[in-house]
């Protein structure tokens, strides 16, 4: 089992690598979303809640990071009300629940196991049929960073929400 995980981690992470390709080791976080073109939406939120020195800073972190489709798939008007200067604390907690202090690369990860946020929750990791974070599923895994690792997910995972 822990074998056709890491396999199906393997062949997502060689499918998205064409999206990091280069030195990405050289590069913090928020520099390598920046010039990926499936996060302009994170990168954005990210700003809107003030957290991209945070994101710049020494770290490790370990981001589960939505693409642009998983922001899309919001509720409509969601990803508006939450970029408004009124709704900052809201944003921040999203997107700190994305994160978790230390760098977790796929291989340290096992069914059933929880990490705690920055936020202060805890995200639900899955490993049955493929990588889940919260029921969000991991679609391109161990894109390591200056400053941790990034973990490409295709939904917007929710503190507190039933998973």
């Amino acid at each position: 089992m822990l074998r056709r995980t890491f396999l199906s981690v393997t062949a997502a992470s060689f499918i998205a690598a064409p999206a990091f390709a280069g030195d990405t080791m050289s590069k913090d976080i928020v520099t390598i979303a920046s010039e990926s073109d499936q996060f302009t939406t994170l990168v954005a939120a990210v700003s809107a809640a003030g957290l991209v020195d945070t994101l710049k800073g020494e770290g490790p972190f370990t981001v589960f990071a939505p693409t642009d489709d998983a922001f899309a798939a919001l509720p409509e008007g969601t990803l508006d009300e939450l970029l408004k200067p009124e709704n900052k604390d809201q944003l921040t907690a999203i997107l700190t629940y994305h994160v978790v202090p230390g760098k977790v690369m796929s291989g340290d990860l096992s069914d059933g196991m929880t990490a705690a946020t920055v936020e202060g929750s805890e995200v639900t990791i899955g490993t049955e049929g493929g990588v889940t974070v919260d029921g969000a599923s991991v679609v391109s895994a161990d894109i390591e960073a200056s400053n941790g690792v990034i973990h490409v997910i295709d939904q917007v995972i929710l503190p507190g929400a039933d998973m």
